[in-house]
């Protein structure tokens, strides 16, 4: 552990929601999860071993790696449907790998959970499929009950879709149900396991924007797995990463996006040189070659080379200030003398705001949607009373 912000394998009055008014006015922050020492196996395969956390509460955290790494099985590790063979994931005060059925329930309650492929039941409307949690686990009326789902179906953007079915609609439309779901118990925690799959990148730039402002609203916890460099960069207070069975780093954003290590610096760059191969080794010989070729001139991919820290997505205005921003940034200050000279001063310009980018203000719901079909309509923005609607993605300074 580096200082307390950063970790490094050994091995490599909150106000009333405006736009969410059925959520628990609960005065905690939302709950953490501490993970110690996790080893995770299926038969002689190690998925990955000795990994150990702690999500911030109330914050939200991002879990990187390639394919393979095991980052959905962690996932399902956090709420007891996958049993590691050893550690502990300590969630309010319970460890969940060796509580009672009885203790894991309740502890599930805590959750809400965004599945890869949105998970919902094939002959169930979305509106009974995002109604389901709250016909299984409460004893609500049918009248509060559609109050609550028409408005995450809203949420979401696909208020008047509630009559169809999972397979008369888009793959990005049964992820924007699943999401509609996972929030209608009002869930502590929000597990999101790739939200992007199979949404364009301007409805995943509406469910990011989303993510922040649930966060903004409810102070929730949020762990969401995603290969997606641009959330990656842009929507968490934390990043981790997992690669060859290990949890190669997990901390502030400031100190990923800055960091030196080769694995890290390889995967949110997109590039082919580094540690990572099509089978997520290369051998030494593979990666001189490749070495080669790039220092001949030949581009190898990927995205534009981080410099510096960049933007992270603001609430939308009119939204609370997110509190997260603040906790994590002094975490941030705490440990920053114990990073390299070149992070510090880009982490300094970040916390300064002078770094070299500048905020994207993107036009009024009114002028974006002008001359565009209603079946375009993006992912919803959460509707505020003080203000009017718009759709901003801003950063923070």
């Amino acid at each position: 552990m580096l200082g307390n912000g950063v970790r490094y394998s050994d091995s490599s009055h909150r106000r009333e929601p405006c736009g969410l008014r059925h959520w628990r006015k609960d005065p905690r922050v939302g709950i953490g999860i501490q993970v110690e020492g996790l080893t995770k196996s299926f038969g002689p395969q190690r998925i990955w071993e000795d990994v150990t956390l702690e999500v911030p509460a109330g914050e939200v955290s991002v879990l990187l790696g390639p394919s393979g790494t095991g980052k959905s099985v962690f996932l399902k590790s956090l709420i007891g449907l996958l049993r590691p063979e050893r550690g502990k994931i300590i969630v309010d005060g319970t460890n969940i790998i060796e509580c009672t059925a009885k203790e894991l329930y309740e502890i599930r309650t805590l959750f809400g959970v965004m599945f890869q492929d949105g998970a919902l039941f094939g002959s169930m409307s979305l509106y009974d499929n995002t109604a389901f949690p709250l016909r299984e686990h409460t004893k609500k009326k049918e009248s509060e009950i559609r109050n609550i789902v028409m408005e995450k179906l809203d949420l979401v953007g696909l208020g008047g879709d509630e009559d169809k079915f999972p397979g008369e609609i888009s793959g990005g439309m049964r992820k924007r149900a699943g999401l509609a779901r996972s929030l209608v118990l009002d869930p502590q925690i929000i597990l999101c396991d790739e939200p992007d799959s199979g949404l364009d990148p301007v409805r995943t730039a509406y469910l990011s924007q989303l993510l922040i402002d649930i966060n903004a609203q409810i102070d929730c916890t949020i762990l969401i797995v995603t290969h997606n460099i641009n959330i990656a960069r842009t929507v968490p207070d934390n990043m981790g990463m997992l690669f060859r069975k290990h949890l190669v780093m997990f901390g502030p954003r400031e100190v990923l996006l800055t960091s030196d290590e080769p694995v890290v610096r390889q995967f949110l760059n997109g590039r082919r040189i580094g540690p990572i191969g099509m089978s997520e080794e290369k051998d030494e010989s593979t990666m001189a070659e490749e070495q080669a070729m790039f220092d001949a001139g030949h581009h190898d991919g990927g995205v534009e080379e981080i410099e510096g820290v960049p933007p992270q997505i603001q609430a939308t205005p009119g939204m609370p200030e997110r509190q997260a921003v603040a906790r994590r940034q002094a975490r941030v200050r705490e440990i920053l003398h114990t990073l390299p000279p070149a992070a510090q001063e880009a982490i300094r310009d970040d916390l300064e705001g002078t770094h070299k980018y500048q905020a994207h203000e993107f036009a009024t719901q009114e002028a974006s949607t002008r001359g565009r079909h209603d079946d375009d309509a993006p992912t919803g923005v959460i509707p505020t009373v003080d203000s009017p609607t718009v759709e901003t993605r801003t950063v923070e300074r």
